[in-house]
């Protein structure tokens, strides 16, 4: 009598789904707040001094100034990213879709969405990722 080999699974239980959802709420709360945090450091928000109306000789001091509120907004700006990213996951999880590898259709590992909560690629698509175009120069020199 052959036994049948349990079917693969093709997506993450209501009670997975459910606890993935509770690690991305807590994400998203977070970067929610270093967000605002980084906002309100390019935008002195949070000063109510007369740093920026003063008239002054230090030039390299405005300079750095300048470079850090720059730096600033490249942060926040990979922030809101990042954040658009978890929200993306949240809608995946309503849909049922969420956890599954979009170039393969299989599950990515438990263990990997856990660390990076809004990921859309298994391991093994993004490392077929960063191989492909080596493939492509190798044979283009042969």
């Amino acid at each position: 009598m052959k036994t049948k080999e349990p079917a693969e699974k093709n997506r993450y239980s209501d009670k997975e789904l459910e606890e993935f959802k509770q690690i991305i709420l807590d994400k998203l709360a977070k970067a929610k707040l270093d967000l605002e945090a980084l906002r309100e450091a390019y935008t002195n928000n949070g000063e109510n001094d007369i740093n920026d109306t003063s008239p002054t000789f230090k030039v390299l001091e405005e300079g750095y100034q300048v470079l850090s509120k720059e730096e600033n907004a490249r942060l926040a700006n990979r922030q809101q990213k990042f954040i658009a990213s978890l929200e993306a996951a949240l809608v995946r999880i309503e849909n049922k879709t969420y956890g599954i590898c979009r170039e393969t259709g299989k599950l990515i590992d438990k263990e990997r969405l856990k660390v990076v909560p809004h990921a859309t690629l298994s391991i093994d698509a993004k490392n077929d990722r960063f191989k492909r175009p080596m493939v492509q120069e190798e044979s283009e020199n042969l």
